[in-house]
C-alpha cells in the first residue's frame, strides 16, 4: 500500500471516530431556549423517556422565530435535537 493511501485511511478512521462524539453533544442552547440557563427545575415525569416536544422562541435581536425540538433523556433532563427557523420558506 502506498504511504499516502495509509495516511488517507488513517484520516478517514479518525474522522469516523470523532463523528459520534460531535453528534452526541447536540445543539447549544440560545437565549429563549428552555435549557439556556441550565436544566429546568421541574421535570416532565409523566412523559415517556425518548419522547419529544417542540418549543417556539423569538430571537430578541433579529425578531426571527425558531422552533426547537427537545428529547426527554433517561435522567429526565432535556436535550435539544433540532432547531429550525419558523417560516423560513417565506423569505
Amino acid at each position: 500500500m502506498f504511504p499516502s493511501a495509509k495516511l488517507s485511511i488513517a484520516c478517514f478512521i479518525a474522522i469516523l471516530a470523532a463523528t459520534p462524539a460531535a453528534l452526541a453533544q447536540g445543539l447549544a442552547p440560545v437565549p429563549g431556549s428552555i435549557t439556556f440557563n441550565g436544566q429546568p427545575h421541574t421535570k416532565l415525569t409523566k412523559a415517556p423517556v425518548g419522547s419529544t416536544f417542540s418549543h417556539r422562541l423569538r430571537d430578541a435581536v433579529t425578531g426571527r422565530e425558531y422552533i426547537e425540538i427537545y428529547r426527554i433523556l433517561p435522567d429526565r433532563s432535556l436535550e435539544i435535537v433540532s432547531r429550525r427557523r419558523y417560516g423560513a420558506f417565506n423569505d
